[in-house]
């Protein structure tokens, strides 16, 4: 993730008119390891950028004051109506940080949610807007392999400790098969892959990024395993370097262009035919942003990467899935253009 422009968060700070104190039933630690006081009534809550908005709308629909960028059409049709289509109010952290601390008191927040990195420059900014509004802000650990942990913290401070651990727990038994699966795949076995985001599939994501996070839990070799993290710009003659078995692409252009692009014929999965386009209905299975949306990412990337140990037919877990999570069932249509990727 980011980091946040801490100037353009903290500018509306000397204008923020403190809030009423309010009483607190309870506390509990945060992803951070802060000590976050729970709201007596938690009713309208803001997400500080799009990984906590999507987990809070997984979780607690009703409490999602908008959106840190409004949903396109093709998204509104897979979130409930009335929901979905909530304002956009702007972003604390991440790109395109929009929401200074006069803008997030204007919507009267009960709490402040943000999912993603737990490091110091967070904890400082989430520390310096609780002090000077009075709104508890919880920092939610983002890294994949905490997803349920923090789906029960969310869970605590919302009220909604039972549906918490129901999609904590399917994401424990998702992640605990697959990884049973994929133990015993040797080393040799397990394909090199290129992440390419980007109209040119130019931009990958390190070793290290929280984007390419499920391919590293499928013991996949990630080529641009270099040192550091977060989104990287990369050369083709890079890629044809490290000449990769399989591509996995989130960008439409790129994916229809590369399979007849001279300059890519000798990539090896060019040539077996083995790249493949995320879908990306209603938020991205690889990334994009990189939140619960990944989950079922896991899956699909598995069934890519390794056909003969899960022989399971995507469209059943896809439905469920989105039944479970996102709490709208897509028809047999729906599911044809989420798989197709092309959207």
């Amino acid at each position: 993730m980011p980091r946040p422009d801490r100037r353009r968060v903290l500018a509306g700070l000397g204008a923020a008119i403190l809030t009423p104190h309010v009483a607190r039933a309870a506390t509990i630690r945060d992803g951070a390891g802060r000590e976050i006081a729970i709201p007596a009534k938690v009713e309208r809550v803001f997400p500080a950028g799009p990984p906590a908005a999507i987990q809070l709308y997984t979780l607690a629909p009703e409490l999602l004051l908008g959106w840190p960028r409004a949903n396109r059409p093709e998204e509104l049709e897979f979130l409930l109506p009335g929901i979905g289509n909530r304002p956009e109010v702007g972003r604390i952290t991440g790109r395109g940080n929009s929401a200074n601390l006069e803008a997030v008191l204007q919507w009267k927040p009960d709490l402040i949610v943000d999912a993603g990195s737990t490091g110091r420059t967070y904890v400082e900014l989430a520390e310096r807007v609780q002090g000077q509004t009075g709104i508890p802000y919880a920092l939610l650990d983002g890294r994949f392999a905490a997803i349920p942990d923090s789906y029960r913290i969310l869970g605590r401070l919302t009220g909604r400790s039972e549906r918490a651990e129901t999609l904590a727990g399917w994401c424990e038994n998702a992640m605990a098969t697959i990884r049973g699966r994929i133990a015993g795949i040797p080393a040799e076995k397990r394909p090199s892959v290129y992440y390419a985001r980007g109209p040119r599939g130019l931009e990958t994501g390190l070793g290290g990024s929280i984007n390419v996070e499920t391919l590293s839990f499928l013991g996949a070799r990630n080529v641009a395993d270099q040192p550091g993290s977060g989104l990287a710009q990369v050369s083709l003659e890079q890629v044809l370097a490290w000449n990769p078995e399989v591509i996995v692409t989130i960008d439409l252009a790129f994916s229809d262009a590369v399979r007849s692009d001279p300059a890519w014929a000798d990539v090896r999965a060019v040539k077996a035919g083995r790249v493949h386009l995320s879908p990306k209905l209603p938020f991205g299975w690889v990334d994009f942003p990189p939140s619960v949306n990944r989950m079922i990412g896991l899956w699909w990337l598995a069934k890519l990467l390794y056909p003969e140990a899960f022989p399971e037919d995507i469209r059943p877990l896809a439905r469920d899935f989105h039944t479970l999570f996102y709490q709208v069932t897509p028809s047999e249509a729906q599911l044809d253009r989420v798989l197709s990727g092309r959207n």
